[in-house]
């Protein structure tokens, strides 16, 4: 594609997503199933994914409903044989992804020195082996499609600065922006393009306690926007990595925070 052919992001937008497949891991409740919806508002086939069928279900009917395409499959990102069913199954429906969106995640709140070792592991394997082990199954699919596709991993701020109490989760967040740079290396001649996004504080089932604390209100006083973000905060980057608006980005992470790494010590 020459340079004066290169989409916009509002060219791709006014085209829509229409006929790719996204698959949205973690699809079950907070980034993920307004995730899921977002891509099905702009006209592709998400086939979304969780632990939850039965929240899963519930999301793919609201989803039709409004008109949308949408499948639910069950998939744990921490179990091996689960995502090796939940690929084959995918598979069996005819469905190969254009896009992933890597969001399946948890959090362990305690300080290091009284943090359980099944929690470190727990939220390492989910946040980081789980974002690899489905990247990799992920692009597997494509290869052997013969296409290539956008692989978006959901990192965090905390993958970019640290906070008292959350040592596996940043951590884990912290190595997938890692991880992300070098699957963008090895994976680019196939033509797949892994980008991340960092999102700041945004009011879900992981952060939402925490946010009603003395100590997370006073938190959202030092990001400059004065606000924790909305979920549609987050629709502009996911759409632009999702698009061929973003056909020469890859190995990028993207902080959607409203200048909470920004601000002052």
């Amino acid at each position: 594609m020459t340079e004066r052919q290169q989409p916009t992001i509002g060219d791709a937008l006014a085209r829509g997503l229409d006929g790719r497949t996204v698959l949205v891991c973690g699809a079950s409740s907070g980034l993920g199933a307004h995730f899921a919806r977002v891509y099905a508002r702009y006209g592709a086939h998400v086939i979304a994914t969780a632990r939850r069928r039965d929240r899963l279900d519930k999301l793919v009917a609201e989803i039709g409903e409004a008109g949308g395409w949408a499948s639910a499959f069950e998939m744990d990102v921490a179990d091996k044989a689960s995502i090796a069913r939940c690929f084959a199954d995918i598979a069996a429906a005819g469905r190969v992804p254009d896009v992933l969106v890597n969001n399946a995640g948890i959090a362990a709140r305690e300080l290091a020195l009284n943090l359980a070792d099944d929690d470190w592991d727990a939220t390492v394997d989910t946040n980081l082996s789980g974002a690899f082990r489905v990247a990799k199954a992920t692009a597997s699919a494509m290869i052997a499609a013969g296409k290539g596709g956008s692989i978006i991993n959901t990192s965090s701020i905390l993958g970019l600065r640290v906070s008292a109490g959350v040592a596996p989760y940043a951590a884990s967040k912290a190595a997938l922006v890692q991880l992300t740079r070098a699957l963008a290396l090895e994976w680019a001649r196939h033509g797949i393009r892994v980008n991340a996004v960092a999102p700041g504080y945004y009011d879900t089932d992981i952060s939402g306690d925490f946010l009603a604390t003395e100590h997370g209100q006073a938190m959202v006083k030092r990001i400059p926007q004065r606000r924790i973000g909305r979920l549609q905060d987050l629709d502009g980057v996911m759409l632009l990595l999702a698009s061929d608006a973003s056909s020469y980005m890859t190995g990028t992470v993207i902080p959607v925070d409203g200048g909470h790494l920004v601000s002052a010590l």
